[in-house]
C-alpha cells in the first residue's frame, strides 16, 4: 500500500539461511528510471566523496585485535537515561564493537530493533547524536540496538580485509553472534524488526531478505535496494569509496556471483511474510533543510551540501519507487510512504523516523500505546 505523507579471509556465501543461490533474470530498467539513477550516481559521487567525515567516525582502535577470539560481552556503560553501551567482542571480525541500546518501558520481556547508521557509521550512531532516537523512543515498549563503527561498510560480509576499514564480517556478527547475546542481556521476548537509513536501508532489507523469518519486519528510509546492476553497483561502490574502502574487497570484481546475491530487487520474493515499510523523499528541501541552510555561517557551503542531499535523496526516491513497484509485481505487501519534500540529511530523516516506527511496531504485533503527541 503507498501512503501519501500529510507534511513535509574470504566471506562466507550466505543466501537465505545459508543456500547458494543463481540470479534470476532481471527484467529491464525502464530508460527514465536509468536516466534519472544515473544522475543521481553522477552527482552522488561528488556528494559522497567531498562531504565531510565526523570525528568520531574514524577507526579510534586497530582494525583487527588479535585478542580478540571469542564473542563475549566485554563491559557496559551507562550513558544516560534509559542508555546503555554494551561493548561486545566480535570473534567474526576480531575487534570490540560498541553496541547502544536504549531500554524500553515497562518490566516485562520486549520485542528487539536493530536499527542500522547511514555511511559515517560512527562510534555513536547518527540516529544517536542527530536523530533524536533517545528521545523518542524513551518509554516505548521496545529495546532498540544500535551498532556503531559500521562507517562504509554497507553491514555485510567482505570477501576481503581492507587496509581502511578493517575486517568486515558484519553479517555473520548481526545474524549470528550479536543478537543472541544483546536478547538475552536484554530478556528480549523473541520478536525482532531491522530497520535503517540511506546506506543502512539496503543493508536492513538486504539482511531481512537473505534471512527471511529471522526478522517479523523490516523498515528502509531512503535507500537503494539493488546491487547488481550497473546504477546499483555505482552506488554500493560510491558509499564504500566515499569512506576509503576499497569497493573491490567488498564482493569483488563487477562480475563476481555476490554483488547478485546481496541484491534485493532480484531476491525480493524471499521477503514474503515479512511486514516491509519503506519510504523516501523528493530531493526537494524541506523546512527543517532551509532553516539549516539559514542558520549556516557559511550559506553558500551549506547550499553546496544541501545540493548533494538533494541528489542523493532524488536518486533514493527512485529507487525506492523501483523496489516497491517490484514488490507490487510479486504481491508481495508493502507499506511505502513517498514525502513530497525532504532532501538526505538528518533533520529528514529523523522525521521520517515516527510513521517508519508505527510500521515497525504493527508488524512486531505492539498494540499502540501512545499517543501523538508523544510520537
Amino acid at each position: 500500500m503507498t501512503l501519501p505523507a500529510t507534511g513535509g579471509g574470504p566471506a562466507r556465501r550466505r543466501t537465505g539461511r545459508g543456500r547458494h543461490r543463481k540470479a534470476p533474470d532481471s527484467d529491464p530498467i525502464a530508460n527514465l528510471t536509468r536516466a534519472a539513477l544515473g544522475l543521481a550516481v553522477a552527482v552522488s559521487a561528488s556528494a559522497m566523496t567531498s562531504a565531510p567525515v565526523r570525528a568520531e567516525s574514524a577507526p579510534t582502535t586497530q582494525l583487527v585485535d588479535p585478542s580478540v577470539t571469542r564473542t563475549e560481552l566485554v563491559r557496559t556503560e551507562t550513558r544516560g537515561p534509559g542508555w546503555e553501551r554494551l561493548y561486545v567482542a566480535s570473534a567474526a571480525m576480531r575487534r570490540v564493537v560498541p553496541i547502544d541500546v536504549l531500554h524500553g518501558g515497562g518490566s516485562e520481556p520486549r520485542p528487539t530493533l536493530y536499527l542500522l547508521d547511514g555511511v559515517e557509521g560512527a562510534t555513536t550512531s547518527g540516529w544517536l547524536t542527530d536523530g533524536d532516537a533517545a528521545r523518542f523512543f524513551a518509554g516505548k515498549p521496545v529495546d532498540v540496538v544500535l551498532p556503531g563503527g559500521g562507517m562504509g561498510s554497507m553491514y555485510t560480509d567482505w570477501d576481503h580485509y581492507d587496509g581502511n576499514l578493517g575486517l568486515n564480517r558484519w553479517e555473520t556478527f548481526l545474524v549470528d553472534e550479536l543478537p543472541p547475546l544483546v536478547e538475552a542481556y536484554l530478556h528480549s521476548d523473541g520478536r525482532r524488526a531491522i530497520a535503517g537509513v540511506s546506506m543502512g536501508a539496503q543493508a536492513a532489507v538486504m539482511l531481512a531478505q537473505r534471512h527471511n523469518g529471522f526478522y517479523r519486519a523490516v523498515a528502509g528510509i531512503s535507500g537503494c535496494y539493488s546491487t547488481a546492476d550497473e546504477m546499483g553497483q555505482a552506488l554500493t561502490r560510491i558509499t564504500v569509496a566515499s569512506r576509503g574502502g576499497d569497493p573491490a574487497n567488498l564482493w569483488g570484481p563487477p562480475n563476481s556471483p555476490e554483488w547478485a546475491a546481496h541484491d534485493s530487487y532480484l531476491w525480493a520474493d524471499q521477503l514474503r511474510g515479512t511486514s516491509i515499510y519503506l519510504s523516501a523523499a523528493s530531493g526537494l528541501p524541506s523546512p527543517p533543510d532551509l532553516a539549516t541552510i539559514l542558520r549556516a555561517h557559511d550559506v553558500a557551503g551549506a547550499l553546496q551540501t544541501a545540493g548533494g542531499g538533494a541528489a542523493l535523496e532524488a536518486g533514493a526516491r527512485v529507487c525506492t519507487e523501483r523496489f516497491a513497484a517490484r514488490l507490487d509485481q510479486l504481491g508481495i505487501p508493502a507499506t511505502v510512504r513517498y514525502i513530497p519534500a525532504g532532501t538526505h540529511a538528518w533533520p529528514d530523516f529523523t522525521a521520517a523516523l515516527p510513521p517508519a516506527w508505527d510500521a515497525l511496531a504493527a508488524g512486531l504485533g505492539i498494540s499502540r500505546t501512545w499517543g501523538p503527541g508523544q510520537r
